[in-house]
């Protein structure tokens, strides 16, 4: 495979690279300074997303006219097509609400110095580790190259961690080809992996939903992990709001995080009607997903459940938990060990920032809480979502 192969995925990441820059973002905090001086506070909610399953929460409530029971203004959501757009559109300020990959928050308000924080887990679990169909283990993967969404992905770390786990050493490759113990890491978009699975380029790749569960309807690969089977539970993508908004704009703030955990809380009793409204029949299409294969993350038969365990690719049955799953509460635990994790995680990008961060210190200066707690309580308390009582758990990591 040529470097050309993937030149967009490189720009793309170059970008966001520049984005997550104290002198690459400046341009877009001044413009977001700017627009913020003659900001109304009842200016409307305006959504950022990419087309995958992590965005639910944002997409129903919308869909389902919570913002507006909310008391506030909201625009159609804006599909976005990348990491980089999403960012961009944020930091600028076109958007003030949108869904990150965990780890880049960190890298966000610690790498670059946004100022904004995260205020609620948008999803938990909803990616997968999927193959091509004669890998049956991941020692298989040696020598091979697997594509990851972002360096700083919940994916890439628990896919460095379950590789290191079976003897294997994750590298990143400008030429030449991995060593039988090493496993090449390329950054891939989501849409451009099955194809680049089908055509043999790449031995796997671990990413959000739909995109494993359309190459298991299409035949091109299979499952091999899910991600919630090893880090149990985990956050994928949170919920990312400016710092301004929440300091000078606490109802409306307010009104927001309501809206999601009420969406979140929808979506987990109403799963087959969430595919259909996110799949690109739904009245919005608000993805380019089919129904099939949204039906398969959201509202899987429970014979799928049996196959996966009974084939060893869930090895954690005792858990019963759900391909996704939502819960919003950002757990402070999961912040601690994610930023550990990190400081371990191979990533070609600016890092160096890391090795100075403080887990606890990041858990309690990276989210605010204020606002999910008030609204988590208003619908009767976090076990509405299935989990214990309380705002405090354990981290389970198992490979």
């Amino acid at each position: 495979m040529s470097p050309e192969d993937f030149s967009v995925s490189r720009r793309e990441l170059l970008k966001l690279a520049s984005l997550f820059t104290a002198g690459g973002a400046l341009p877009l905090l001044s413009a977001f300074n700017a627009q913020a001086q003659t900001a109304a506070p009842d200016d409307p909610v305006r959504i950022g997303y990419l087309p995958i399953t992590d965005a639910t929460p944002l997409l129903v409530a919308h869909n389902n006219g919570y913002f507006e029971e909310a008391g506030l203004k909201v625009e159609k959501p804006v599909l976005l097509r990348s990491w980089a757009q999403i960012i961009e559109a944020f930091i600028s300020g076109q958007v003030n609400v949108v869904h990150l990959l965990s780890p880049m928050t960190i890298w966000g308000r610690y790498g670059s110095r946004a100022p904004a924080k995260v205020v609620a887990w948008n999803h938990m679990s909803g990616s997968a580790l999927t193959v091509a169909n004669d890998i049956n283990d991941i020692r298989q993967l040696g020598g091979t190259t697997v594509a990851i969404p972002f360096w700083y992905s919940i994916h890439n770390t628990v896919l460095q961690y379950l590789l290191r786990a079976n003897g294997l050493k994750p590298v990143s490759l400008k030429q030449g080809k991995p060593a039988a113990d090493e496993v090449n890491l390329i950054v891939l978009a989501p849409s451009d992996m099955p194809p680049a699975l089908a055509g043999k380029q790449i031995s796997g790749f671990i990413v959000a939903e739909p995109f494993n569960a359309a190459a298991e309807t299409r035949g091109i690969g299979k499952i091999l992990r899910f991600t919630g089977d090893v880090w149990r539970q985990h956050a994928c993508c949170v919920i990312f709001m400016h710092e301004r908004d929440l300091q000078q704009r606490p109802e409306w703030s307010q009104g927001v995080v309501d809206a999601i955990v009420k969406a979140q809380q929808w979506s987990l009793g109403h799963r087959a009607e969430t595919a259909q409204l996110l799949s690109r029949e739904g009245k919005n299409r608000y993805t380019p997903h089919t129904i099939e294969a949204l039906d398969k993350v959201l509202a899987p038969p429970a014979s799928d459940r049996e196959a996966y365990t009974q084939s060893g690719i869930i090895h954690h049955p005792e858990w019963n938990d759900a391909r996704i799953d939502f819960q919003p509460y950002p757990y402070p635990s999961y912040t601690v060990e994610l930023v550990k994790m990190l400081k371990d995680t191979l990533i070609e990008a600016d890092h160096n920032f890391l090795a100075q961060l403080d887990p606890d210190f990041v858990a309690g200066d990276l989210v605010d809480d204020r606002f999910v707690k008030r609204a988590i309580e208003k619908i009767g308390g976090i076990e509405q979502f299935g989990v214990p009582a309380g705002y405090t758990r354990q981290e389970t990591i198992v490979a």
